[in-house]
């Protein structure tokens, strides 16, 4: 078998499909691209995953890749064994409803048997124990007896992911020999180095309902993996992936800086594996723009990076070292990966800053780590705790692994519970010291570090895109090298087309963007120094400091914007037209939606005030006046006679926006270039604010046409619902007005009836209290409206007494009590009844002498009530 290198070996698989019809396409981003159930791509077919759901159609239907990949599930164990590792590159060749299982199998045979030359003797396949598809092509059209051919359960040979696709593998393992192994674990199947696993066809033909019901998919799919270092392993007859060639000449670098030779100590050999793989890890990241953090992606990046310096301390090395191994992978790995070399200076920067800042805590931190464990000894205790976890973390930067990782060499734990509870008592006392918070809610200091001397220029009044030089990234808690996709923060850069949030004026949306990077700017916002901060987050790809990125402003945000601004101007002048020379702007919001536009004036503006305003902007903009903007001095400017906002600071050279001589103001915002640009204007709400200030909220053009578009479908659908034409809609309404007042009076006439056959005759069955009269009487379904009417009915009826009605509605109780002048004079009190008795139905209430009511939820008591007011009413009486 001849010798090939990783890189050849890329190149021969890439090649071998290209000529298979796949159309080659280049590593995906280890940064997922929409796609939140992945912090990192990990695997070959990660990033082809909407192409696999059919969420995106494939570029074509047949597709071979390279994938760079990070795992970090295994991270405790890289350097303990020869075979783990958090860095591979993941070969594959994938089929979206194109060909199946035969044509996979015959290539990876041709592949592995043909064109790298494995002798088919030591290749053994496996199938999944039910796929007598696949087995029948591996022993009648490939030629593999069948003892060689093994069938294996679901749990080695099914893939599947709780619901959705899924389906049997096949995968090759290859017999490296004796040498590697011959116990009994070194069989097919087993747990030895002998037999390893190069191939890997996935055949998804079924779906998971998640019940474990399965059905054919209407598009088969195939997705093979092949990890490339285990493929050089085998080819290149190594003992590991740490001893390929490629991974080998960055192992021998690691053993040149430290002074050390591989396989003298299985202590430092652990170091040197950790170095080794991890540095890898953090290149392909920072090339792809991850960025050291302390959550996400970032932290991940940041772990791997302090862990392999520490490794660098354990073998010795005391001064950096990282960016020189740095190199080394890009020499390497540039054949596949040209965007490495691309890069380098920007990955060698990121890695060196932050290797400074943690070799000016290590020493002091693992003295710290030191005292703590002694400590801990003395006092016979094997847990460190959350607070010194923590302290660990915030000042010297150990991240929480890097902490674990040294403490399990010692045989103790943290407490993890109590350095999260550490970590966020941190959080709410940092939210609690702040005095002002910025765009995102975090503390403002972000920017404050931003070199005084950096400024940006507006150069957008006449263009919406232009080019520029990134100066400043941020996130929203440090100033970073670059931003990657995920990453909210802001961009500065030397020249902007996009105008920042000022005068009233709400700043530009847009895109910042280059050939591999997409930044959306949500807002845009002046920050101190002549700065101009685009805030937004990164969609695609990587923006890097000193890169020259194209900005492009939101165009019809930008035009409707101005049409509003513009209309603010028309207004401020008819405002001082219709209601005098005292109407001075208070404050003004504009942005695409709409125009907010706040004045002087000491009472509501009428009507036909309105109206007239409106009409006179109006009448502005169909004159078709141009707009003009000098630039001029303060004084020059006065003399002109333009407005200025009163109370706010010019500098001394001042833009004043003219529209022939209807209006003339001092104004750094952005307009239109004729007042006709604006088409429509309407008022649509004019309101008090604040004492003698009147805000005015209003539309133009395709806001005005949305406003009536709007009024006409609530038009159209009350016609429909009143059933007759637009036209006829008034007379409609007042039709059904006459008669729903007609109705009520009849429905009034009906309930007052019905409440009087509920009462019946019950004058006749009056007791006599103390010389009085009392009449107290159940009833159903009669309302407090009727119970008043029949309660002033009966009280006529009696002529002197009093009268006590409780009636049962919809499971509540309505009470009513009314007395005669006399009887009142005589001490009844019908409040006061009402309040005594009441309570009984499970309510309250009260009144005057002469009438009260009241409300209660227990109908069950009202015969109990009854039969007590008698008893009540005679103590009252004198």
């Amino acid at each position: 078998m001849q010798y090939r290198g990783v890189n050849e070996l890329r190149k021969l698989y890439l090649d071998f499909f290209e000529s298979k019809d796949h159309l080659k396409m280049k590593s995906f981003s280890l940064v997922p691209h929409n796609d939140n159930s992945l912090l990192i791509i990990n695997s070959g077919m990660a990033p082809l995953k909407p192409y696999f759901t059919g969420q995106e159609i494939p570029p074509k239907r047949r597709v071979t890749t390279c994938q760079k990949c990070i795992r970090t599930g295994d991270i405790e164990n890289v350097g303990k064994t020869a075979r783990h590792g958090t860095f591979f590159e993941m070969l594959g060749n994938f089929s979206f409803g194109d060909y199946f299982k035969t044509e996979a199998i015959h290539w990876s045979w041709e592949f592995l048997t043909e064109v790298v030359g494995l002798d088919a003797n030591r290749l053994y396949p496996s199938v999944y124990k039910d796929d007598d598809e696949a087995f029948e092509i591996w022993n009648k059209e490939i030629g593999i007896p069948a003892d060689r051919i093994y069938r294996f359960g679901k749990e080695d040979n099914f893939w599947e992911h709780g619901a959705g696709p899924c389906g049997p593998c096949s995968e090759i393992y290859y017999d490296r020999g004796e040498k590697y192994g011959n116990g009994p674990e070194d069989v097919m199947g087993g747990e030895g180095d002998r037999f390893m696993e190069v191939w890997n066809n996935v055949f998804s033909q079924f779906n998971n309902d998640g019940k474990g019901n399965y059905t054919d998919l209407v598009q088969k799919n195939i997705d093979t993996g092949m990890g490339l270092e285990r493929l050089a392993v085998v080819v290149q007859d190594v003992d590991s992936i740490f001893d390929v060639d490629t991974l080998q000449a960055l192992r021998n670098k690691v053993c040149e800086i430290a002074g050390v030779k591989y396989k003298d100590s299985e202590k430092q050999d652990v170091s040197i594996r950790v170095i080794t793989d991890h540095i890898r890890s953090v290149t392909f990241m920072v090339s792809d723009g991850i960025m050291p953090s302390n959550e996400g992606r970032g932290y991940v990046l940041r772990r791997l990076l302090r862990r392999a310096a520490r490794h660098g301390r354990l073998l010795g090395i005391q001064d950096k070292f990282l960016g020189k191994l740095c190199e080394t992978v890009i020499e390497g790995s540039k054949d596949g990966y040209p965007e490495l070399e691309e890069k380098k200076t920007f990955i060698l920067k990121v890695i060196s800053e932050e290797e400074d800042k943690f070799n000016k805590t290590i020493d002091q931190g693992l003295s710290i780590l030191n005292d703590m464990m002694t400590d801990l000894n003395k006092e016979g205790l094997k847990v460190l705790s959350g607070a010194d976890t923590f302290k660990l973390y915030d000042t010297y930067g150990f991240p929480i692994d890097l902490t674990k990782e040294i403490l399990e060499e010692k045989d103790i734990t943290v407490d993890e519970e109590g350095f999260k509870a550490a970590m966020e008592e941190q959080r709410v006392k940092a939210r609690n010291a702040r005095k002002t918070t910025n765009y995102m809610g975090a503390d403002a200091t972000v920017y404050d570090e931003i070199d005084p001397a950096i400024s940006s220029e507006f150069v957008g009044y006449d263009k919406l895109s232009s080019e520029a030089k990134v100066l400043v990234l941020t996130t929203e808690e440090e100033i970073v090298d670059a931003l990657t996709e995920g990453d909210r923060g802001t961009i500065i850069v030397d020249k902007t087309p996009f105008y920042a949030t000022m005068g009233g004026q709400e700043g530009d949306k847009g895109v910042i963007s280059l050939a591999d990077g997409e930044f959306r700017v949500e807002t845009t916002i002046h920050l101190k120094g002549g700065k101009i901060g685009h805030v937004g987050v990164m969609t695609k790809g990587m923006i890097k400091v000193s890169d020259v990125v194209t900005l492009t402003v939101n165009e019809s945000d930008r035009l409707d914007t101005c049409k509003n601004h513009s209309a603010t101007h028309l207004l401020q002048k008819a405002l001082r037209t219709v209601l005098g020379d005292h109407v001075e702007q208070k404050g003004s919001f504009v942005n695409p939606e709409r125009l907010r536009f706040d004045f002087t004036h000491f009472q509501s503006v009428t009507k036909e005030e309105l109206a007239k305003v409106e009409e006179l902007v109006n009448e502005q903009i169909l004159k078709a006046v141009p707009v003009v903007t000098d630039v001029m001095t303060i004084e020059e400017a006065k003399k002109t006679g333009a407005m200025a906002l009163f109370g706010e600071k010019y500098g001394e050279k001042v833009r004043v926006v003219s529209m022939g001589d209807f209006s003339k103001e001092f104004c750094g915002g952005t307009h239109v270039a004729n007042t006709s640009n604006i088409r429509l204007f309407k008022i649509i709400s004019e309101s008090g604010v604040a004492s003698g200030v009147r805000r005015i909220e209003a539309l133009t053009d395709k806001g005005v046409i949305a406003y009536y578009n709007n009024l006409e479908e609530q038009i159209l659908k009350a016609s429909m619902a009143a059933k007759v034409e637009p036209a006829q809609l008034i007379n409609r309404i007042n039709s059904l007005n006459e008669e729903v007042k007609t109705l009520s009076s009849e429905n009034e006439k009906l309930k007052a009836e019905i409440a009087n056959n509920a009462l019946g005759d019950v004058s006749s069955d009056a007791k006599e209290v103390k010389g009085f009269k009392l009449i107290a009487t159940k009833l159903s379904d009669v309302d407090m409206n009727e119970l008043r009417n029949l309660g002033d009915k009966l009280k006529a009826e009696i002529g002197s007494g009093v009268v006590l009605l409780a009636s049962e509605v919809n499971g509540k109780v309505n009470l009513i009590a009314m007395a005669t002048d006399d009887a009142v004079k005589a001490g009844a009190h019908a409040g006061n009844l009402i309040k005594s008795l009441a309570p009984i139905v499970g309510g309250g209430g009260g009144g005057r002498p002469n009438m009260a009511q009241a409300g209660g939820k227990n109908p069950a008591g009202i015969d109990e009530l009854l039969s007590k007011v008698e008893e009540e009413l005679a103590g009252q009486i004198f």
